[in-house]
C-alpha cells in the first residue's frame, strides 16, 4: 500500500495498436425458421477503448502520468478514443492513417455471455510514411518518460524499425522497456521483444512463439527468457493465475500467484490490466514479486465488469486492504 503511493512520480509512454470494442447487449428470441441458427434482439450497444488505449487509460486512473502514442484511422472511431483519452488527462497522439481504419470489434452478448465476435480491422504494416512520422514522435516522447509500455496486437502499428528504434531510445535514455503481445487470432511472437524489462505472454502464446507443445512451464518460461533476454517474465495461466519470474539475481526467482476471481464475468482486459501495473510498479522502482502481487489483485477486478474499463488507485486499494482484512 505504501509503494502505491509513489506511482504519482512516474511518467511511462504507451505505444501500440488502437482498438475500439464495442458491446451489444441483446435478447434472445429463439430459432431462426431458415436455418439452425439463434436469433437475438440487440437492445442497447456500448463503446469502450481497448488495445494499447486502455492500457494508457489504467496507468492514468492509477495515479501514475502517460502519454500514448499510435496509429489510427481518419475516423470518427479515432475521434472517439482522442476525446476519451485526453479528457482523462493523457497526453495522446494519434496519427491519422486513411489506408486502415481504426480496429474496431464488436460483441453480442446475451446475459453476459457473449455469442460471437465480428471484427473490422487492416493489420498489414504501416507504410513508411507513417512508420517515418511515428519514429518521429517516439523520439521527441521518449526524453520525457520513465519507461515505455509496448502493446501490441499484431495489427501492423509495432513494425521491425520501432522495436528497434524503442530499443535505442531505452540505451540511450536509460529506460525500462515493458511489452506484451497478443496474438489470439493473429500471428504473432513475444520473442520478437529482445531485451526487454518486462514481458507477460499467455501459455499459449508462449507455446506459438516456441513451436513447443510438451514443455513443462518452468522450461517453456525459461525458454522465452533465453530468447529475449527479458530481466523479468509473468506466464498468464488464465483461470489458473500466472507465475511470476524475476532473473535479475544470480538465482532466478519465481513464484505462483492464483486467480482472486471466483466468478469472472469478462477475462478481455486481465493482461492489460497486469500490464499497466507492472509498468507503474517497476518504473516507480518497485521489486518484481510486490508489484506482482499488486498485479494479482488488480486482474481480478478487471475481470469482474463487462467491458474494458481504467480501474483507479482507490479502488485497488479498497481491493487490497479488504483482502488483507485491515
Amino acid at each position: 500500500l505504501k509503494s502505491i503511493n509513489k506511482w504519482d512520480n512516474t511518467h511511462l509512454l504507451v505505444i501500440g495498436d488502437t482498438i475500439v470494442d464495442q458491446y451489444a447487449a441483446c435478447e434472445p428470441i429463439g430459432l431462426s425458421a431458415e436455418a439452425p441458427v439463434v436469433v437475438v434482439k440487440e437492445l442497447q450497444k456500448k463503446d469502450f477503448i481497448g488495445g494499447a488505449a486502455i492500457v494508457a487509460s489504467h496507468i492514468k486512473a492509477l495515479g501514475a502520468k502517460c502519454t500514448f502514442l499510435s496509429v489510427t484511422g481518419d475516423d470518427y472511431l479515432s475521434d472517439f478514443v482522442y476525446k476519451k483519452l485526453n479528457s482523462s488527462g493523457i497526453n495522446t497522439v494519434l496519427i491519422k492513417d486513411k489506408s486502415r481504419p481504426t480496429t474496431f470489434k464488436k460483441r453480442y452478448v446475451v446475459e453476459n455471455q457473449k455469442l460471437f465476435r465480428v471484427s473490422k480491422l487492416e493489420d498489414h504494416n504501416l507504410h513508411k510514411e507513417k512508420e517515418d512520422l511515428l519514429i518521429l514522435k517516439l523520439r521527441e516522447l521518449a526524453k520525457n518518460v520513465k519507461g515505455i509500455v509496448v502493446s501490441d496486437f499484431v495489427y501492423g502499428v509495432i513494425t521491425p524499425n520501432i522495436l528497434e528504434k524503442i530499443n535505442q531510445l531505452s540505451v540511450k535514455y536509460n529506460l525500462k522497456v515493458f511489452g506484451d503481445l497478443q496474438c489470439s487470432s493473429q500471428v504473432g511472437s513475444i520473442t520478437k521483444f529482445k531485451n526487454f524489462s518486462f514481458l507477460s505472454p499467455n501459455e499459449r502464446e508462449a507455446r506459438i512463439a516456441l513451436h513447443e507443445k510438451e514443455l513443462d512451464l518452468e522450461a517453456l518460461s525459461n525458454r522465452i527468457h533465453s530468447k529475449s533476454n527479458s530481466k523479468m517474465l509473468i506466464m498468464k495461466l488464465g483461470s489458473n493465475g500466472f507465475i511470476a519470474y524475476d532473473f535479475n539475481d544470480e538465482k532466478t526467482m519465481n513464484q505462483p500467484f492464483p486467480a482472486l476471481s471466483i466468478n469472472p464475468i469478462d477475462v478481455t482486459g486481465a493482461g492489460d490490466s497486469l500490464l499497466a501495473v507492472m509498468a507503474v510498479g517497476l518504473s516507480s522502482n518497485q521489486k518484481m514479486m510486490p508489484s506482482a502481487a499488486i498485479a494479482c489483485c488488480m486482474t481480478a477486478l478487471a475481470v469482474e465488469q463487462m467491458g474494458n474499463k481504467p480501474i483507479r488507485k482507490e479502488a485497488l486499494i479498497d481491493f487490497i486492504q479488504k483482502r488483507i482484512h485491515l
